[in-house]
């Protein structure tokens, strides 16, 4: 495979770079429709109780969805504004595809008891379409807005998946104006020139432009998440960034040994591109962990994440090898140094492990275990407006109800769906859990009560409402949904997957590492470091986000929990990150033992020859993940947060301490597999580098 797409590229560069032009053009103009395509239903799980009752629902309830507005800053007793409004939900009332709009003067709750603020909540049409739902959506948001008040916010409903969506689409933006010249400049430091920084940005590109595109083509079969597009961009920025540094390192390197630049080209593809090759399986399995859970939400960013890593890595094995064909003989060969001082920080770092190997074991395994504690109390929850940023409309409307009406107003009741067979004690008992319960009937039947809970829409009291109904409908036909349902049955969901999740993702980066090395021992020693720094990441997330320890220095505040989308994104994510730098000290540390023969001292030189490469790959990563951070939102703060601190741990603490001290702790024996496995991988496995570089040669 990586000899076709070497020839490939060395032969045909220019229709190798016109195809992905084109993909860069297809990416940036129909890909950017996915922004107009956003769900901020994160929480839907299909099969579940909560999703039976809302479709049932969504079939037989005559009413739609809804929006709400609050306006503030003049009394609501002002005439004027009296008569504005009344003008407002009048117009409102007419509009095709408006089922109702209360008066908010005449309607109990309403107005706040400070006369400072009022509400004017409209409920759409049941069993609209998407274009009339969205015309009907906007001209009553506009019309309301028409109304002259210093403070006027529309939102909820379909409305702010559209904001929000928006609001992504600008984030995204910032986030590539802001990290790709600080990559560049930090390329330049690297490289000492603009031709070889510049390369890697063109990679970049490429991802960005496959994040979109994957998305777009996602969003036509399912839901995409309004955090997606960050999420994906980020990686497939970084990503790409990681894969082209690795290359054009190694194209540098071997520049040093031939002035071909073509044979150049096939050795960098032989070494590094088997290394990314393998990298990018690796990140795409550990992202497969995300299918065994039914959510919608996380088997679509798995799905697209690991459909950006595959164009990533295909950019960096096709268009980085036909771009240095046409432009690497102006990239200069890497400076010769002498092996004393090559990498010399990492090679004393390796030693200094290896020859104090107990003592960093004994000092770093509880470290990171200690930081790693906070993650054994971690909450998840849906979130509220407060996880937006204070300056969308959404927020708004959320701090000035919360400023102005009693706390729980405007928060979704438990929704319990009575169907025909419910008896009477039963339907008495689930309206006895609160005085406020209200019920009306539907055709067919059917009854609906809905419970006003106490606190936030997904806080403690809300969930155990959703249980104690669950509790009291005994046998009868009783469904219960609403957000704080689908809660409930996503903590569920999680709690059952999580364990098959995990050994599919585990049994498929021990058979990868398996193959890369040959051995059963190097793959434990990877996994169970890599859970070090992953927990250690995610403990600090939950210090910071949970707790609220530092959270007002990142633009946020403590919630309480974790948004429900960060746990299982940050831990599908990191882990395949911190295999990218597994693998690239692997690789390294195979060569120098196929040549040398000596267990400790390729350890010393896998180190010496990967570290600064692994080191600055993990700072770019971190300075993307920064910039994505800039935006606001909370979920993406939390990701942001603990995939730069997953990447920064497991590339200095991990790899550079950790690996050299548990490699010398084994020994030889690092490389041991029993003789059945050792044959298989003999026959099966894949070559070693230098038959790669000799075939590749030939041709």
């Amino acid at each position: 495979m990586l000899s076709a797409l070497a020839r490939t590229a060395t032969r045909r560069p220019l229709t190798v770079i016109l195809f992905w032009v084109l993909f860069l053009l297809l990416g940036f103009g129909l890909g950017t429709g996915v922004f107009a395509r956003l769900s901020d239903n994160v929480p839907e799980v299909p099969g579940t109780e909560s999703e039976h009752a809302a479709q049932f629902l969504d079939r037989t309830d005559p009413t739609g969805e809804s929006i709400t507005a609050v306006v503030e800053g003049v009394a609501v007793t002002d005439p004027g504004l009296r008569d504005q409004v009344e003008r407002a939900v009048a117009d409102v009332r007419a509009i095709a595809g408006v089922a109702a709009v209360p008066d908010p003067y005449t309607t109990r709750g309403l107005t706040s008891e400070d006369g400072q603020a009022l509400l004017i909540p409209v409920t759409l049409t049941g069993g609209l379409d998407d274009d009339a739902e969205e015309q009907a959506v906007d001209a009553a948001a506009d019309r309301i807005k028409e109304i002259d008040a210093p403070e006027v916010h529309v939102s909820g409903g379909p409305l702010l998946g559209t904001q929000i969506g928006e609001r992504a689409q600008e984030d995204v933006r910032n986030a590539e104006l802001i990290s790709l010249p600080v990559v560049l400049a930090l390329l330049l430091v690297v490289f000492g020139g603009l031709r070889a920084a510049a390369l890697p940005l063109v990679i970049a590109v490429s991802g960005i432009a496959g994040a979109f595109l994957a998305l777009f083509g996602f969003s036509q079969v399912t839901d995409i998440s309004v955090y997606a597009i960050q999420v994906t961009t980020m990686l497939g920025l970084g990503l790409a960034v990681d894969y082209a540094l690795l290359m054009l390192v190694r194209f540098r390197e071997e520049r040093r040994h031939t002035d071909d630049v073509v044979e150049a080209v096939h050795r960098t593809v032989a070494a590094a591109g088997r290394t990314v090759l393998f990298s990018g399986v690796t990140v795409a399995v550990s992202l497969t962990g995300l299918l065994v859970f039914p959510s919608v939400f996380l088997r679509s960013m798995g799905l697209a994440v690991a459909a950006v890593v595959v164009i990533d890595m295909l950019a960096a094995l096709t268009l980085l090898p036909a771009l240095l064909t046409r432009f690497g003989g102006r990239i200069p060969p890497a400076k010769v140094r002498p092996d004393h001082e090559e990498g010399r920080v990492f090679a004393r770092l390796a030693r200094f492990s290896a020859r104090h190997r107990v003592a960093v074991v004994a000092v770093v395994v509880p470290v990171l275990l200690v930081l790693a504690l906070p993650a054994a109390g971690m909450k998840i929850q849906l979130g509220d407006a407060t996880q937006l940023p204070s300056n969308t409309e959404a927020r708004q409307l959320y701090d000035t109800v919360d400023a102005h009406f009693p706390p729980g107003t405007g928060v979704s009741p438990v929704t319990v769906v009575l169907k025909p067979g419910t008896d009477t004690a039963t339907a008495d008992r689930i309206r006895a859990l609160s005085p406020t319960a209200e019920t009306h009937q539907l055709p067919g039947g059917t009854s609906i009560v809905e419970i006003q809970p106490s606190g936030s829409v997904d806080g403690k009291a809300a969930t155990d409402l959703v249980q104690r109904v669950r509790d009291v409908r005994g046998d009868a036909p009783v469904q219960v949904t609403g957000p704080a349902a689908r809660l409930v049955d996503f903590r569920a969901m999680l709690s059952d997957r999580a364990p098959w999740a995990a050994v599919t993702v585990l049994l498929g980066i021990f058979a990868l590492l398996f193959a890369f090395t040959g051995s059963v021992l190097i793959p434990l020693r990877t996994i169970l470091t890599t859970l070090l720094s992953l927990g250690a990441a995610l403990g600090a997330v939950v210090w910071v986000f949970q707790d609220g320890h530092l959270a007002g220095a990142l633009g946020a505040e403590g919630l309480g929990a974790l948004s429900l989308t960060a746990p299982p994104l940050i831990i599908a994510i990191a882990f395949g990150l911190a295999m990218d730098y597994e693998l690239f000290i692997l690789s390294r540390m195979r060569e120098a033992r196929a040549r040398t023969h000596d267990d400790q001292e390729a350890v010393v030189t896998g180190l010496r020859r990967s570290g600064r490469v692994v080191t600055c790959a993990a700072l770019l990563l971190a300075v993307v993940f920064g910039a994505f951070m800039t935006g606001g939102f909370s979920p993406i703060l939390q990701i942001g947060l603990g995939l730069t601190l997953a990447v920064l741990i497991d590339a200095t603490v991990v790899r550079m301490l950790l690996v050299p001290a548990t490699m010398a702790l084994l020994g030889r024996r690092a490389w041991w597999a029993p003789k059945p496995l050792r044959r298989a991988h003999d026959r099966f496995g894949l070559r070693e580098e230098e038959a790669e570089q000799r075939e590749l040669s030939h041709h």
